[in-house]
């Protein structure tokens, strides 16, 4: 299972760096662009626990992050980053004494997020488990790192939202994911119900990816509950 992590930022070009990179490295990335946003995936989670770790903005267009970070400590011991571009000592001092785990100064560089991401969850009982960034089966080659994808040798072109859906699959091999699963972390939680998504873009990568659409050996259906990826090559 994916470690859950609520990414709390406004800025549209980063949240989506920080998210493709996460997601790379196997995260289940729930991105927010403002308070409002934030308490309502918490809430949609059933608590504050629902989520493994918090990274969290200060300059939100609906009010200062720090009260989340608050109203995270009087509910949830969730590992709690602050990235923000705000540098003064003073200011790290009283939020890492209000109950933050770390407090990282933008720009910063993906590689420390990632380590200091994984302290994190460590001091809290997780283990990071290493991210799946390859999936090789019956012909297919996929690499996440690249965003490379071969079908008998030959390179195949995907759409971004095809590529995050397969992506998506492949960091679970073998293992069913649920249609509600799919639709929110590929197209987001306010798109859980809108199955035709799913079949649409899933149509998509069978035609390319399969021999034959219609009896698929890579992406296989579970009726009524979702979609998985085929079982990697042993020596994969």
């Amino acid at each position: 299972m994916s470690l859950r992590i609520l990414l709390v930022e406004d800025d549209r070009e980063l949240r989506a760096t920080l998210r493709e990179a996460l997601g790379v490295e196997g995260y289940e990335v729930q991105p927010a662009a403002s308070l409002a946003d934030a308490r309502a995936l918490l809430r949609q989670a059933g608590t504050s626990s629902g989520m493994d770790l918090v990274l969290l903005d200060l300059g939100l267009p609906d009010g200062d992050g720090q009260s989340l970070l608050a109203e995270l400590r009087r509910s949830s011991n969730c590992p709690v980053i602050v990235i923000s571009a705000r540098e003064a000592e003073g200011q790290k001092i009283r939020l890492l004494d209000e109950g933050a785990d770390d407090y990282l100064v933008k720009p910063f560089g993906i590689g420390e997020l990632l380590a200091r991401l994984r302290v994190a969850l460590r001091h809290r009982g997780h283990r990071s488990q290493p991210a799946v960034l390859s999936y090789r089966h019956g012909g297919l080659d996929i690499d996440l790192r690249t965003r490379r994808v071969r079908r008998d040798g030959g390179e195949v072109h995907l759409t971004p939202t095809e590529f995050e859906l397969l992506a998506r699959l492949v960091r679970q091999a073998g293992q069913v994911v649920t249609h509600r699963q799919l639709l929110a972390d590929v197209w987001g939680p306010e798109h859980t119900e809108q199955t035709h998504y799913l079949r649409l873009y899933m149509g998509q990568l069978r035609a390319k990816l399969e021999a034959d659409s219609a009896d698929p050996l890579h992406l296989l259906t579970e009726p009524g509950v979702g979609y998985r990826i085929a079982e990697p090559d042993a020596d994969a």
